[in-house]
């Protein structure tokens, strides 16, 4: 998949939205084959998965030995630390990558969710820290003393940014969840359950998708399914629809650089349940958060009006997994759901796209090449200059 970001021009809120949304989503990109890993073993190896696996998954296996299992540590840690140090890179090479990663073990050690929004902001503010004081000790550092000033002030800073997140930034992305959570539960108590998408679709985009999930909406699904053998809740947040919607406009109307990575991203997403592959997508074009909140609408309250419910949730939200929670007496109700979601996101990302002709002029095409092309070379420059700052 093409870490692809788009080159905004500009000083207008739209510009700056989009700038800001390129950005995180350079943090995410070149981490998407760790993604489809602990999505891979994810759909698999869990209790509810394919060929569950207790030691793999982490479950209790048959003879009541709890185990660890690879799920929980890979959402926890892996994938957050390279988050960290993927937007630490970003900002001031190895060096920075380095001290990001470091930080963003405070933000994961002070959160009871996974810390990938924590990581986005606490990865490259630590070395953007670090990159100022490079700046002005340059020059400045007598000499035989550069590595061991280099290496205290690495430290000294990075540790100091890791406590600043287990008590700082940690409790702040806590208290973003909890509220997301809770005004979710209002519009659930208020009978208004095709608005929750006005908080489920961006909250996804920032990775609050399992918090939500399984901390709210989990909950409620399981008392309404005990009485009446299905619930509506397991189906708000594990849609696939308006995610397919968007990479399926993607693929026939977005940039020429993104389209090739679309096919595989949706065959990752539909069926293997995987939903943070789009995430990135959302954050370099963020105005199709609107497809996905129209489209996530629409598919609930499609669900509404037929009654539809799953008996449990699909883990992880594959259609596969959908197939699988499908209530005897109710069959149509989910997969329309689903349908309408994803017909009512591609419509409305189309035109959000400019309804871009997939029959591009060949010297667009080469344009598009050359850019790619001249970003990779730029990576690789910087990633040299970071090496040798060290």
């Amino acid at each position: 998949m093409s870490a692809y970001t788009p080159t905004v021009t500009g000083t207008g809120v739209k510009a700056t939205v989009q700038r800001f949304g390129g950005y995180l989503a350079g943090m995410v990109m070149p981490n998407i084959g760790a993604f489809i890993a602990w999505g891979l073993i994810t759909a698999f190896f869990i209790k509810t998965g394919w060929t569950p696996v207790a030691a793999i998954g982490g479950f209790e296996d048959a003879a009541g030995t709890a185990h660890t299992g690879l799920v929980g540590p890979m959402i926890t840690y892996l994938l957050p630390l390279l988050i960290g140090y993927t937007g630490g890179k970003m900002v001031h090479g190895t060096r920075g990558g380095v001290v990001g990663a470091i930080a963003t073990v405070g933000v994961i050690i002070g959160s009871s969710v996974p810390m990938f929004l924590g990581a986005m902001g606490i990865g490259p503010l630590t070395a953007w820290v670090v990159k100022k004081l490079d700046e002005a000790l340059a020059g400045r550092v007598k000499a035989g003393f550069e590595m061991l000033i280099d290496n205290f002030s690495a430290g000294i800073i990075s540790g100091a940014m890791a406590i600043f997140g287990l008590y700082i930034i940690g409790p702040i992305v806590n208290a973003l969840t909890t509220a997301a959570g809770n005004g979710v539960q209002w519009l659930v108590d208020h009978s208004l359950l095709p608005l929750a998408s006005l908080i489920i679709e961006p909250a996804k985009v920032l990775f609050l998708n399992n918090a939500i999930n399984h901390g709210v909406l989990d909950t409620i699904g399981v008392v309404q399914a005990q009485d009446a053998g299905k619930s509506i809740m397991f189906m708000l947040e594990t849609n696939p629809g308006p995610g397919l919607g968007v990479l399926l406009a993607i693929m026939f109307f977005g940039p020429v650089a993104l389209r090739p990575s679309a096919p595989g991203a949706i065959i990752i997403h539909f069926f293997g349940g995987i939903h943070e592959i789009y995430f990135p997508y959302i954050l370099m074009k963020p105005q199709l958060i609107a497809a996905t909140i129209l489209g996530g609408m629409a598919g609930v309250f499609t669900a509404v009006v037929t009654g539809a419910g799953l008996v449990a949730s699909p883990s992880p939200g594959s259609i596969f997994a959908y197939f699988a929670m499908l209530p005897k007496s109710g069959v149509i109700g989910p997969l329309l759901a689903v349908l309408v979601a994803t017909v009512v996101s591609f419509l409305v990302a189309a035109p959000l796209l400019g309804f871009r002709r997939k029959e591009k002029s060949e010297a667009d095409l080469e344009a598009a090449q050359a850019e790619v092309a001249a970003r990779k070379s730029e990576s690789k420059g910087a990633a040299a200059a970071g090496t040798a700052t060290a």
